[in-house]
């Protein structure tokens, strides 16, 4: 059971491939992680180090995964943060070449592009997760946001969840996993993952904790990816990895963190 992990690296704190991958690993999956940034922390701090990879270095370790055979181990390709428009063409070249030489991949593409009604990320990268990501994906994982970007469709109901998950559905994925969505029959105090496929919807909901550590989206598509790649229908993993990160939610909110509580791995 391997994973291949295409994130941001940051030396303090859990977003990226260092919210996803030891969960992974604790969940008995193994991981070949590529970062695509190496960072000191998320931006939310009030100093950032580091940089976004150069596309070159980016490219060149997508080959070496490639070069020792992990692309036709793996079970499973997540992308998350790309970092710069030429990482995102690098990697969207990689998921194309993975995809042909190994049928059998599953690509799980996180389309990390903004929340809270912004988008984030350097210019370009939209087009190409739009265009080139999103249509090679079976999976796919946006925010209530990003799904709304992609689609060109508001999300407020679960009809217009459909009709947005449709939309992107229609263009390669065979399935769309809502993620931080409240909608109009949301129950209050609630926050909903939905998971829309084959035009049904399977509907998750958490308490709303009064905490909002950075990281959650990245470590839920890792959890997603962990237990596909270990046999799981799409919504057993869907449903596990809603009920792993609440338990760390509920974990770092009792520690009085600012980081995700991560280590040890919660198990039932």
């Amino acid at each position: 059971m391997l994973v291949i992990s295409i994130q941001s690296q940051v030396v303090h704190g859990h977003v990226g491939n260092s919210a996803a991958v030891y969960p992974m690993q604790a969940e008995g999956v193994s991981v070949a992680a590529v970062p695509t940034t190496l960072l000191s922390n998320h931006p939310r701090y009030p100093s950032l180090r580091g940089r976004v990879l150069d596309a070159e270095l980016v490219a060149d370790l997508l080959v070496g995964v490639e070069e020792r055979g992990l692309v036709e181990r793996a079970s499973v390709l997540v992308t998350g943060y790309l970092g710069s428009e030429a990482n995102a063409h690098a990697i969207a070249d990689f998921v194309a070449r993975a995809r042909r030489r190994n049928p059998k991949l599953a690509y799980l593409c996180d389309p990390v592009i903004g929340d809270d009604g912004k988008v984030y990320v350097a210019g370009g990268i939209l087009d190409v997760v739009r265009k080139r990501l999103v249509p090679a994906a079976s999976l796919v994982t946006p925010n209530q946001f990003e799904l709304e970007q992609l689609a060109g469709v508001d999300v407020t109901d679960a009809a217009s969840l459909l009709a947005a998950s449709a939309a992107l559905s229609a263009q390669g994925p065979s399935g769309v996993v809502a993620t931080g969505c409240t909608l109009a029959d949301t129950p209050e105090g609630q926050v909903e993952t939905i998971l829309c496929a084959n035009g049904q919807t399977s509907r998750f909901a958490t308490v709303r904790l009064p905490i909002r550590p950075c990281g959650t989206g990245d470590l839920l598509s890792g959890l997603i990816a962990a237990h596909v790649a270990k046999g799981a229908s799409v919504e057993a993993a869907v449903r596990a990895a809603v009920d792993g990160v609440f338990a760390v939610l509920v974990r770092t909110q009792a520690q009085g963190g600012e980081e995700m509580s991560l280590v040890p791995w919660p198990r039932d």
